[in-house]
């Protein structure tokens, strides 16, 4: 069988679309090259904002029009919420977020019987992990390994509990087999991502942290760069920095979850913490990790935000010296709280603030990228084209070096300097 897999959304999709695409070569079949005609079309779909669903729908619609000859099939949250939509739309095969397996063998089946399947179940139901072969397609430089599934935060405007279910762990003695088969397989940094990564272990009988999880990951795959996915603030503790200091292993990056500057929003928005408690966790983090990266998420707009709520979240970016963001105007999910909330922001409006807001992450941006010349970084090399290697440092910034034939390799590199969203060096 010939196949078409895409995929969008988060790295946890990204995980999963991999994990699909290694069941699907491990059973012979093999992705449709340029002019060949593909046997079947997956989908792997994302519904995190209402402008995902649109996304979601319209990747759907283009890759059914390009391949009409080929089974449909349609996978991830958006399926998951609207899984008659993604069947209206000419998918033979409709999963959700769950039994990737079982949706690899309805795809083969469709193919070949042409026999069409919807299977959709209750996320808040599951109580076992699904474990998926974690690694990467492609260059064997970083891998990404799944930890931990759903969500119980229940912000008020987020829909991702519902399609993700209650928290699931994967039990540490997995973690460490996965991680050190990955080691061994020449991968040179893991990404440990999750739905909410903060919360790992809280289902499992010892209750392990994710501070447990990245030592035992580190003692399992020695010399191996942790980059940590997303962190909820409300995790990073005096100790846990402490302890994830002390593994040596874990990158000086780390993208936290804020969201908003202004503490009436965050109380809105049903997130755990205020501005306080958050701008505690970011000198913790320099404190424990010296010249890191901060990034993070916002989200301009948010019903009842007013302009003076605006102007605090500005003022809060610049105090938290982020390296950078991800910023989103708000966008209405139905199903959520929010979208039932009063003050809705029109759409000139949020997207207005979302451009300020971009426009104080580019100041931020520039302005760590020149704190770096003079620095020395260990970077991990994952292209060698042309005349030289391209790679990111452990503090998860693009650094080009003349030096080719460096792929796979991590190396100290001395900065020079800033070419547009690049560092500039030569190997030490």
């Amino acid at each position: 069988m010939k196949y078409i897999i895409a995929t969008l959304g988060c790295k946890v999709n990204q995980y999963e679309t991999q994990a699909m695409e290694a069941m699907l070569r491990a059973r012979g079949h093999a992705p449709a090259g340029e002019g060949e005609t593909a046997d079947a079309v997956l989908v792997n779909t994302c519904a995190v904002t209402a402008e995902s669903g649109r996304k979601s729908r319209q990747l759907i619609r283009r890759l059914r029009e390009e391949n009409p000859g080929a089974v449909l099939a349609v996978s991830g949250c958006y399926s998951q919420l609207e899984p008659e939509t993604a069947a209206s739309l000419g998918a033979r095969v409709v999963f959700g977020t769950g039994g990737r397996a079982a949706f690899i063998e309805a795809v083969e089946r469709a193919a070949a019987e042409g026999e069409a399947e919807i299977w959709i179940d209750k996320p808040f139901e599951r109580r076992v992990f699904e474990e998926l072969r974690a690694g990467a397609l492609g260059a064997r430089t970083r891998a990404m390994l799944k930890v931990q599934d759903g969500c119980q935060n229940f912000c008020s405007y987020c829909i991702i509990p519902y399609t993700r279910g209650r928290l699931r762990s994967l039990p540490l003695e997995a973690a460490a087999a996965e991680s050190a088969r990955l080691a061994a397989e020449g991968y040179r940094e893991l990404v440990i991502t999750g739905i909410e990564i903060a919360s790992y272990g809280v289902d499992l009988p010892e209750k392990p942290g994710l501070a447990e999880l990245v030592e035992t990951i580190a003692a399992h795959a020695p010399g191996m760069r942790l980059r940590l996915g997303s962190l909820e603030p409300t995790v990073v503790t005096d100790e846990f920095c402490a302890r994830l200091a002390a593994t040596g292993a874990v990158c000086r990056h780390f993208h936290l979850s804020l969201q908003s500057g202004c503490d009436r929003t965050l109380a809105a928005m049903r997130r755990k913490y205020d501005t306080e408690r958050f701008f505690a966790v970011t000198e913790r983090l320099r404190a424990a990790f010296p010249g890191c990266a901060l990034t993070g998420d916002l989200i301009t707009g948010f019903p009842g935000e007013t302009e003076e709520d605006h102007a605090a979240t500005l003022a809060f970016l610049r105090r938290c010296g982020f390296a950078d963001l991800h910023v989103f105007p708000y966008s209405r999910r139905p199903g959520t709280p929010a979208d039932r909330m009063p003050g809705q922001c029109t759409a000139a409006l949020k997207s207005r603030r979302a451009a300020e807001a971009s426009a104080v992450a580019a100041e931020l941006r520039a302005a760590y990228l020149r704190s770096q010349i003079g620095a020395e970084l260990e970077v991990l090399f994952e292209s060698a084209g042309g005349e030289g290697s391209v790679g990111h440092s452990d503090n998860y910034l693009l650094v080009r070096v003349p030096q080719p034939g460096l792929h796979g390799q991590v190396k100290t590199v001395k900065i020079c300097g800033v070419s547009g969203d690049e560092l500039v060096g030569n190997v030490v």
